[in-house]
C-alpha cells in the first residue's frame, strides 16, 4: 500500500495536476467525491457567463443573432472531444428524460402490439420511468432483466433478455449509476437485433464513448457531471446520421422546425439533427456546457480516463487493507478496465456514515440506498491525496464510532 507521502509525489508528477488551479475550490479542507453527481464549477464558467450577462444586457433580443446555433455548435465540439461522434450528430438540449423520451419515442414508432422494451432492473430510475410511461401508453411490454448488481448488464444478459419474441428497443447505461460498472457497449450494440439507446450521464467526459467506431446509433447524456457544466445543465442527445431522417421526435417543437420564424406554417421538421430541438434554448447554461467540453478536450479523454483508473484503483487498494476489516464491502467491479470514475462501498451503516463523513471529516460522498456510499474521482480536479485522506478519515471515523453520534434522520438529498 502507497504512504500519503508516494501519494503527494504522484500528484507531482501528474500532468493533469494543473487543471485542479482552473476551478473553484471554496474549502481546501474539504474533500470532494461527489463530482460523479455534480462538477465543480470551472472558474472560466464563471467568467464567460459574466461576459453573456453583459451581452443580454446590452444587446438584447439581438443577441440571438449570435445564440441562435448555440445547441449545434456545443453539440460538434461535444461530438469531437468527448464522443468520438462526427459533426451534425449531436446536438444540447432539454434534460436527460425529455431527450430519452424523445428518443425512444421515435424509435418505437411503428412496433408492433405487445413487443418489448428491455432495459435493466438496475438501471437509473428516470430511464425506468420513460420506458415504463411509454410501454403503458403503447401497449408494449416492459421486460425487467436482473443482472449481476456489481457487474452490470453483460453480452450474454442481452442474449438471455432477447431471445424471447418481438423487442422493439433496448435502453442501458455505459456506466451503471449505482455500482460504476461499465458495460461493453460496442459488444452488446452489435448483438442487438433492436436499436440500442445508451444513456452516457455517468461516462461522458470521463471514458471515451467511441460512439461512431463502436456503432452506436442512438444515445442521450447529461454534463453536469464530469463536464462540470453546472446543476440543471442540458443535456445532449446523439443520433447517427444515417438515422436522422427516419425518426421523427414525438416532442415537435418550434426549434425543429424548418424556417421556424415562418409561423404561419405546419409543423415541418429541419433535416438533421436539428430537427430533435422543442423549445428555447437555455443560453447562459449552453456557454457553461461549452467551458465544460473545452476543459476535457484540453485535457484529453484518454488522459481522463488514464487517470480515473489510478485514483480508483488507489481507492480499492485502500478499502482492502483499511475499510473491510470493518465491515464494508466493495459494490463495484474489481477489474478497472470494468469500472467508470466511481466507486461503491457497501456497509449496513451506510447512511449515518455518510452523513458523518460531510459534517465530521469534511468529506463529501454520497448515499445511494439501500447500503451504498459512492466515492467520485473526477480525474480533472481530484489529487491522489484526496482519495488516501478521504479513506484515511472514513477509516479512523469509524473506528471511532462516530457515525453513531449524528442525526441519522434521512433527507431529501445526501
Amino acid at each position: 500500500m502507497i504512504s500519503r507521502e508516494r501519494a503527494q509525489h504522484m500528484d507531482g508528477s501528474d500532468p493533469l495536476f494543473a487543471f485542479r488551479d482552473r476551478f473553484i475550490i471554496g474549502d481546501p479542507d474539504v474533500i470532494y467525491l461527489d463530482g460523479n453527481s455534480l462538477g465543480r464549477l470551472p472558474k472560466a464558467t464563471r467568467e464567460w457567463l459574466s461576459v453573456a450577462l453583459e451581452h443580454w444586457g446590452s444587446r438584447l433580443v439581438g443577441g440571438w443573432h449570435e445564440w441562435i446555433e448555440l445547441p449545434e455548435r456545443v453539440g460538434d465540439a461535444l461530438a469531437s472531444a468527448v464522443l468520438g461522434a462526427h459533426p451534425g450528430e449531436v446536438i444540447v438540449s432539454d434534460s436527460t428524460t425529455v431527450n430519452l423520451y424523445k428518443l425512444a419515442g421515435a424509435l418505437l414508432e411503428g412496433a408492433s402490439a405487445g413487443a418489448a422494451i428491455v432495459t435493466d432492473r438496475g438501471n437509473f430510475p428516470t430511464d425506468r420511468y420513460v420506458l415504463e410511461g411509454l410501454a403503458r401508453a403503447r401497449g408494449l411490454e416492459l421486460r425487467l432483466i436482473d443482472t449481476d448488481a456489481i457487474e452490470g448488464p453483460r453480452p450474454e444478459d442481452m442474449t438471455r433478455a432477447l431471445a424471447p419474441g418481438d423487442v422493439a428497443l433496448v435502453c442501458l447505461s455505459h456506466v451503471a449509476y449505482r455500482s460504476g460498472a461499465l458495460a461493453d457497449m460496442e459488444t452488446i450494440t452489435r448483438r442487438s437485433a433492436a436499436p440500442v439507446i445508451w444513456d452516457l450521464s455517468h461516462s461522458a467526459g470521463v471514458v471515451p464513448a467511441e460512439l461512431a467506431r463502436r456503432g452506436v446509433e442512438v444515445a442521450v447524456g447529461c454534463t453536469y457531471k464530469y463536464l462540470n457544466a453546472g446543476p440543471g445543465a442540458p443535456a445532449f442527445l446523439y443520433v447517427r446520421h444515417d438515422l436522422q431522417e427516419r425518426l421523427r421526435t414525438p416532442i415537435q417543437g418550434w426549434f425543429g422546425q424548418r424556417d421556424q420564424f415562418e409561423m404561419e406554417r405546419p409543423y415541418d421538421p429541419e433535416p438533421g439533427i436539428r430537427s430533435f430541438l422543442a423549445g428555447t434554448p437555455p443560453v447562459l447554461d449552453l456557454m457553461a456546457v461549452r467551458v465544460g467540453v473545452e476543459l476535457v478536450a484540453e485535457a484529453g479523454i484518454a488522459s481522463l480516463r488514464k487517470k480515473a483508473i489510478a485514483l480508483t484503483e488507489l481507492m480499492v487498494e485502500l478499502h482492502d487493507e483499511w475499510l473491510a476489516p470493518l465491515g464494508f464491502e466493495l459494490a463495484s467491479p474489481r477489474d478497472p478496465a470494468r469500472r467508470g470514475a466511481h466507486v461503491a462501498l457497501r456497509h449496513p451503516e451506510a447512511w449515518p456514515i455518510t452523513r458523518a463523513l460531510i459534517e465530521r471529516a469534511k468529506v463529501i460522498p454520497d448515499f445511494r440506498g439501500p447500503d451504498s456510499i459512492r466515492f467520485g474521482v473526477p480525474p480533472l480536479y481530484t489529487r491522489v491525496v484526496d482519495v488516501w485522506d478521504a479513506l484515511d478519515r472514513l477509516r479512523a471515523l469509524v473506528e471511532r464510532g462516530e457515525h453513531r453520534e449524528v442525526d441519522a434522520a434521512r433527507t431529501r438529498v445526501t
